[in-house]
């Protein structure tokens, strides 16, 4: 029984190293939503982290700031959503078969 609960430790320990590498390399993952049609992209990465927004000129030269603050939340609403589902993607890899389907990982 002892062996067999050392060797679940190392197991154990073997996924939170794994864990921790691919939490470090999501920072480097980016995805790009848009809306308007691609008047306006933001870009998210694994870490849930916008680091970048474009936005259209025709949009900003139209003077329709309420349409341009719609268009902002939009892309980068999707472009959150979309970086979380990588996130669970990537640490899904890892813990796949150690963790039940459905159980939460802290920070996703």
């Amino acid at each position: 029984m002892k062996g067999n609960m050392q060797g679940m430790m190392k197991q154990i320990q073997k996924m939170q190293a794994e864990m921790e590498k691919v939490q470090n390399e999501l920072g480097n993952k980016t995805v790009t939503e848009e809306s308007g049609g691609g008047m306006v992209k933001a870009t998210a990465n694994g870490k849930k982290e916008i680091v970048s927004v474009e936005i259209d000129k025709e949009i900003v030269d139209s003077g329709d700031k309420e349409m341009l603050e719609d268009l902002v939340v939009a892309a980068v609403n999707k472009a959150l959503e979309s970086a979380g589902k990588m996130a669970e993607e990537e640490m899904g890899n890892v813990t796949k078969g150690m963790i039940p389907p459905g159980m939460n990982i802290p920070g996703f």
